[in-house]
């Protein structure tokens, strides 16, 4: 019987397969996260017309996109030691490295274009070095040294500034409180996260750990922190920005903060590192609102 002779066909990927493919590499639900910190800044600084929000969120997203992009073309072989992210569409190729950098540049240069045309130059610039810093210094050095979390945590802090310059074109004294609101937030955020996905980042070489390793000393450092943000919750009022209400409900938001951290480094284990995990989601949001509306 003569055999017939089979190749293998991929399966074709519809619109909507392509979109959240793109989706993914711009990792949307993160990103969307980071923008809206972009908003509640300018709306802070006195913008809030709607068109102006739309441009925003519009060139934020995109140059954020961008970054995250260009993150996960680096460390797409390292993507596929890992269970979270092997089915990323780098890893398994639904998507090409160069179809990835076209995503890129052009998420990059319309998302930087965004900023500057619609608002002005800081903004733009801002945008850049968010971008620049996350994709080109933060990612390399996750592999080399635990310090890359201070180092990711300035891009990650640059939303609110980017508001802040977009509706004022200047970074007032207000708008650094913000930044430092979010970049002292990220630690016990990104080290929770760092001791539940800890066997996935050691397979991928990612020093992210104060430490290198899950122990007490991480749960430490998470404490101390969400504790330093706790008692910073009354810089907003001692400066004239926010009300008595405000800063107080920032301060409990800061004890509802490390009450998982305290937690954490007296049982060291995934339970009280995933409370913290979902403690950070709810905390800055919370801050950043009372703030504005206080």
């Amino acid at each position: 019987m003569a055999q017939v002779k089979t190749t293998y066909q991929p399966q074709s990927l519809t619109l909507g397969d392509i979109v959240l493919d793109y989706l993914a590499l711009a990792k949307h639900k993160l990103n969307f996260i980071v923008v809206i910190t972009a908003v509640l800044g300018f709306i802070f600084a006195g913008g809030g017309l709607p068109g102006d929000l739309v441009w925003l969120f519009v060139g934020g997203f995109l140059v954020t996109a961008s970054a995250n992009t260009i993150n996960q073309i680096i460390e797409r072989d390292f993507d596929k030691l890992m269970a979270r992210t092997k089915t990323r569409p780098l890893p398994t190729k639904r998507v090409s490295v160069m179809e990835a950098w076209l995503f890129a540049g052009i998420t990059g240069l319309v998302g930087l274009l965004t900023l500057w045309f619609a608002f002005n130059q800081l903004a733009a610039v801002l945008g850049a070095v968010s971008l620049f810093s996350y994709a080109f210094i933060y990612t390399p050095l996750k592999r080399i040294h635990p310090i890359a979390v201070f180092v990711g945590a300035i891009p990650g802090a640059l939303p609110p500034l980017i508001g802040f310059a977009a509706a004022t074109g200047t970074i007032p004294l207000e708008a650094v409180i913000l930044f430092l609101f979010q970049f002292l937030w990220q630690f016990p955020h990104f080290w929770a996260i760092a001791w539940l996905a800890d066997k996935d980042y050691k397979k991928a070489g990612f020093k992210l750990l104060p430490g290198g390793e899950r122990s007490k000393r991480v749960a430490v450092e998470a404490f101390i922190f969400c504790l330093v943000l706790a008692a910073f919750s009354f810089a907003p009022l001692y400066l004239g920005f926010t009300s008595i209400v405000g800063a107080l409900i920032c301060f409990v938001a800061g004890i509802f903060y490390a009450f998982p951290a305290f937690k954490l480094m007296k049982h060291q284990n995934d339970f009280w590192a995933k409370k913290l995990m979902y403690a950070s989601f709810f905390y800055l949001p919370i801050v950043f609102i009372a703030i504005i509306l206080g």
